[in-house]
């Protein structure tokens, strides 16, 4: 769950440490009996965690929608990444992925660890979808189709220019914002505004953005091939080869190029801040803030840090735990957004290039975020008085969880 030392230093996260753990252990308590379905909610958990525990929030309809077209899009996707799979066979997959989804026979084996085990068993997949209403197998065919199409085209495409990259995004994400807000609308939560097409791609490009910047070193070290999503209109201008960003003697010119990367990824979250304050129903709510919270935090984390190319940075897992249990209205979302903006503000260097781009775009969210008047009503999550607390308490609070999870094991 976490280490002494980080309890210490964050006490407030350990709440919702154990709220989270409590919850992750009744979601995989409640896996459904029928067999297909069973190994959808499994297979759910042991690809994202954090999402299945989302999830769980929706009502069961929606729910099975989300799960399946998650899995079916997540299949899809290990065959894109699958980088040993030679691209005249790839191809046709990718193109036909939204016939085999109502065969209830197809498999193809790729990918590793458990989304082989997705691939190998996907026939559960197609047995769940084919048990879903009209409405929503009709959705998930439709995106399914037009994100294989895409993938497809940029199989054979790289990344060269900005509308390149947004495109790109839009196929493998914005694409999943369409199809969520279609399902949305199928189970009669939720209306769509006006303008939803444009804002539901914005949710889906700013977490995809995300996603990419983040994983910058474990994309490019990919075995056997290297897979690159940086535009090459950004990159560019600081290296010969995207590679080269993550030597050490070219740091300085790899953290000017992530910072426009992160810049890029905030042009999206006026849109995906208008998406989530007309949404009617809290469960579908959280849904999808949570993520969009998680992901801002994210690009805080990874703007002026060169670590993004040496390892892995992310959201500490207290803080992930603090964004699921504390977020329920937009004054929530508003004020994290605004919080993780100033982080990001505090972090932008007046040497950096973009530097002038970087702090108009962070006082653009953040008059947003003012405008809306309800700060005061923010809970904050890089900011917690909880910081204060008697380290004795918090150590009462440690041990009293060890004697409850001692009792529950005997």
């Amino acid at each position: 769950m976490g280490s002494l030392g980080t309890f210490l230093r964050y006490p407030d996260d350990v709440y919702p440490l154990l709220k989270m753990k409590r919850a992750i252990e009744k979601a995989e308590k409640q896996i459904p009996p029928e067999p297909h379905w069973g190994f959808c909610y499994s297979m759910l958990h042991k690809v994202s965690r954090s999402f299945s525990l989302v999830i769980q929030q929706l009502g069961t309809d929606l729910r099975n929608a989300v799960c399946v077209f998650y899995l079916v899009l997540r299949a899809l996707d290990t065959v894109e990444d699958d980088t040993s799979i030679p691209t005249d066979e790839k191809l046709p997959i990718l193109t036909a992925f939204h016939r085999h989804i109502y065969d209830t026979e197809w498999h193809y084996s790729c990918g590793t660890k458990e989304y082989k085990v997705l691939m190998d068993q996907f026939h559960h997949v197609s047995a769940a979808f084919l048990e879903l209403e009209k409405g929503y197998q009709e959705a998930i065919e439709e995106i399914t189709k037009r994100m294989g199409a895409g993938m497809a085209k940029f199989i054979c495409q790289e990344v060269e220019t900005v509308d390149d990259y947004d495109e790109y995004c839009h196929y493998v994400a914005g694409l999943v914002g369409l199809g969520l807000s279609k399902l949305f609308l199928a189970s009669g939560s939720e209306v769509l505004l006006p303008d939803w097409e444009q804002i539901s791609n914005s949710m889906g490009l700013f977490l995809q953005k995300t996603n990419i910047i983040r994983d910058y070193l474990e994309d490019i070290n990919e075995i056997p091939k290297a897979r690159m999503f940086w535009p090459r209109k950004i990159w560019g201008k600081y290296a010969d080869k995207l590679e080269d960003l993550k030597y050490e003697e070219n740091s300085t010119k790899a953290v000017h190029c992530l910072n426009e990367m992160v810049t890029n990824a905030l042009t999206h979250i006026e849109d995906c801040l208008k998406y989530m304050d007309a949404l009617r129903d809290p469960s579908i709510f959280r849904f999808c803030a949570i993520p969009q919270i998680m992901a801002i935090g994210t690009l805080a984390l990874c703007y002026n840090n060169v670590q993004v190319f040496r390892g892995v940075v992310k959201l500490r897992r207290g803080l992930t735990a603090k964004v699921i249990d504390r977020t329920k209205t937009m004054a929530d979302v508003y004020g994290a957004f605004y919080d993780f903006s100033c982080m990001l503000k505090t972090k932008v260097d007046k040497n950096d290039p973009n530097a002038n781009m970087t702090l108009n775009r962070l006082e653009a969210i953040q008059k947003v975020c003012r405008d809306t008047g309800v700060l005061h009503k923010r809970k904050s999550y890089i900011n917690d008085k909880g910081q204060s607390y008697n380290v004795y308490i918090i150590m009462l609070v440690i041990l009293l969880a060890i004697v409850i999870a001692y009792l529950r094991a005997n």
